[in-house]
């Protein structure tokens, strides 16, 4: 054979085993049907799906268009996918999965009609992440043999779901996983940091100290870059042994290996100045908020504790996040006080301050703060923990003090009843099917009985669901004629009477806030002038940075009587006017349509409006801050904010509104606090403007005011 002849046998030689090696592809279902595969069921629907299906938390990490997902009708939904034959031909079965994890749910690879491979989804607990992450199976010892693919969905229940993409036979071997990694530490600062990106896979983080396991996470480790750096407080444990254990991770990953020490947070020079970080609205430092907690003045300090997600930017990992505050508009953020245990994650609770050293936890005359909270494992229980610095917090020994009544029992709210010399726990609980409210008494905080259970009008509905609160008001501040309010977490509440064991309500599911974003809002106990303070949980999402979620300003509650009977009104704390750097008032006036918008060329970034007028002719009164627009309908009598309507009728023939304006949104104030509209949205950084004009006839305004303000991460 002449030289050519053998070069081009070489060449063709190198054809035919580089085909031979490309990668098969079994399956990227990308068609619009699931055929030749054959289906049964209702789970996978009719045809593969395009990402999340309705009331599907967000699919990510799947390749194409398409993939398997089996959340079709929900999570009881069952059915079976089932591939054509195919011989194995290559060394390596890879593919993406997700969804639940359970032996009811699998990929599954049959030869000769057995099941010799299977593979299930990483969750099996509330959270979790809908992310398909790459799998892989050795499976050269079947080479040359048919075999079927099998995806299966037995489950029901929560995470009783599994996705599927892109199966391919191939000779790589895809990158695999290792169990039980991890890497120890001498703890010479601060903070650990913990790399996290994003919608990756959950992994499951043990923290060991000196080899004893201290609390467990699951958290979006980032196997390369991450997306935004978890701070990791171990200054508790400096000079001590740290192990950090992940459950599992990829031959490759680079989580374990990038995680530094450091007495300072990373990207520290951005904090609270970051593009969508509310300026008058706490938020953590890192991580996801939810519910506000422990409320409560104790030591010259207002105590803001909170759901949090050290580690993640959405819900997860519930620790009580801690911050203080001497005037409630400046919060120093002082770390996590209360970890999950073996008793479970930290859900919602309260505070209080016990005067009278009841509990006996007191020291050298100095009465305990006390935190009570629900320990969200299985059993669900009512547990406290106590400090008598405010800072350092003990779990009781002898936790629980309140078993578990059934598994949805949560979020126990305790007060001090005077008139009996008792303290009383309400607590959530879902009891024979509807929602009720269970009160307990004791005599300590330590040892607790039933004496009542109240389910309002015994409708069996959503009678003040979650996290409840309770507390007594006068009624247009006259001390001789005092109601009690029930709330629960949508802010609906009841009015009635207390004798220190049943509350009689004389109304029930009393709207609340007129807006949206708000919940599990909580009043401070222990406040030294007596007023009623309230915090609420604001829906604030932000994308792209290291936190979301925040607070409301603080509130004012107070009781008024209408016509209706007494009603809870909601006003801003009058602590807030201290933020105000540049004011603008106007003397009274009569404003046509078509006049020219009194306000002028006001812009800030930062704005508070108040302003009281009679609407006279007018049909329509419109302000307009930083594009949004705040409407009130003369006519309706309604409220209108971004499109959204809330009643909000005229009181002695006026109208007062007030408006703060923050990054995240607007909370607006009408009827003398009646209606209160807090709706959370991304403003447009780029528009300052403020406009203020009447439609349809002439309105006489009485007093108005633009405040500019400065944000509260900065002293003045």
């Amino acid at each position: 054979m002449n030289t050519q002849l053998m070069t081009a046998a070489f060449f063709l030689s190198c054809l035919v085993s580089a085909a031979a090696t490309e990668d098969k592809v079994l399956a990227d279902f990308e068609n619009g049907s699931y055929a030749p595969w054959t289906v049964t069921g209702e789970a996978f629907g009719a045809g593969p799906a395009s990402g999340p299906l309705p009331g599907q938390m967000n699919v990510e990490g799947f390749q194409g268009k398409g993939l398997v997902n089996s959340f079709y009708a929900g999570d009881d939904s069952t059915g079976l996918l089932v591939s054509p034959a195919f011989k194995i031909e290559r060394s390596f079965i890879s593919f993406l999965i997700g969804g639940g994890r359970s032996d009811r749910l699998a990929l599954q690879l049959l030869v000769d009609g057995r099941v010799v491979r299977s593979a299930t989804g990483p969750n099996d607990k509330q959270g979790g992440s809908e992310t398909l992450a790459p799998e892989s199976w050795e499976v050269g010892e079947f080479a040359g043999m048919m075999a079927t693919l099998r995806i299966v969905d037995e489950a029901t229940g929560g995470w009783g779901h599994i996705n599927v993409d892109h199966i391919v036979q191939t000779d790589v071997k895809p990158k695999g996983f290792v169990n039980d990694m991890a890497r120890t530490f001498t703890a010479t600062s601060r903070y650990l940091h913990i790399p996290v990106k994003n919608g990756a896979a959950k992994r499951v983080v043990t923290l060991l100290v000196d080899g004893q396991r201290v609390v467990r996470n699951d958290i979006e480790l980032a196997d390369a870059a991450p997306d935004w750096w978890a701070p990791m407080d171990v200054s508790a444990w400096k000079g001590q042994s740290l192990t950090l254990r992940v459950d599992r991770l990829r031959e490759d990953s680079a989580a374990l290996s990038s995680i530094e020490q450091s007495d300072v947070l990373k990207e520290a020079d951005s904090l609270y100045r970051e593009p969508l970080r509310g300026q008058f609205h706490f938020s953590p430092q890192r991580g996801w908020n939810n519910d506000p907690n422990g409320c409560v003045f104790y030591n010259g300090e207002y105590h803001l504790f909170f759901q949090h997600n050290p580690y993640g930017w959405g819900w997860g990992n519930m620790h009580w996040g801690h911050a203080v505050s001497k005037d409630l508009v400046h919060w120093e953020e002082l770390g996590d006080k209360l970890l999950p245990d073996d008793m479970g994650p930290m859900f919602s609770g309260s505070a209080v301050v016990d005067w009278k050293n009841t509990s006996g936890f007191g020291k050298d005359g100095q009465p305990p703060l006390v935190l009570f909270y629900t320990a969200a494992g299985n059993p669900a229980t009512q547990c406290l923990a106590y400090s008598t610095d405010g800072r350092t917090f003990t779990k009781y020994h002898a936790n629980p003090v309140v078993k578990e009544i059934t598994g949805g029992n949560r979020d126990p709210k305790v007060i001090w009843h005077e008139p009996t010399q008792q303290w009383v726990m309400v607590l959530y609980v879902e009891w024979q099917q509807r929602h009720t409210v269970h009160f307990f008494t004791s005599p300590n905080l330590k040892d607790w009985q039933l004496a009542s259970i109240s389910d309002g009008d015994k409708t069996g509905g959503r009678y003040l669901y979650e996290c409840p609160d309770f507390f007594e008001l006068p009624v247009d501040g006259d001390a001789t004629r005092k109601k009690w309010v029930l709330l629960g977490a949508d802010s609906q509440y009841a009015t009635g009477s207390f004798d220190g064991k049943s509350f009689l309500p004389d109304a029930v599911r009393l709207p609340g806030h007129r807006g949206r974003g708000f919940y599990a809002a909580q009043s401070f106990s222990d406040v030294p002038d007596g007023r009623r303070l309230f915090i609420g949980w604001w829906q604030t999402e932000t994308k792209g940075m290291p936190f979301n979620q925040s607070m409301t300003v603080p509130l004012e509650l107070k009781l008024a009587q209408t016509t209706d009977g007494p009603r809870l009104t909601f006003m801003p704390v009058k602590e807030l006017e201290a933020l105000r750097t540049k004011s603008h008032r106007f003397d009274p006036m009569t404003l046509a349509p078509g006049d020219k918008n009194p306000l002028g060329a006001i812009g800030a970034e930062l704005v508070e409006v108040r302003v009281e007028f009679e609407p006279h002719k007018a049909k329509e009164i419109a302000l307009k801050i930083r594009g949004i627009t705040v409407d009130y309908d003369v006519a309706k009598q309604e409220l209108i904010v971004a499109g959204h309507r809330a009643a909000a009728p005229l009181r002695d023939g006026k109208q007062r509104l007030v408006i703060y304006c923050d990054r995240t949104g607007v909370e607006v104030f009408a009827s003398d606090g009646l209606c209160y509209v807090p709706m959370p949205f991304l403003v447009k950084p780029d528009e300052r403007s403020v406009s203020f004009e009447t439609r349809g006839g002439a309105a006489h305004v009485t007093a108005l005011e633009v405040h500019e303000l400065r944000s509260a991460w900065t002293r003045p």
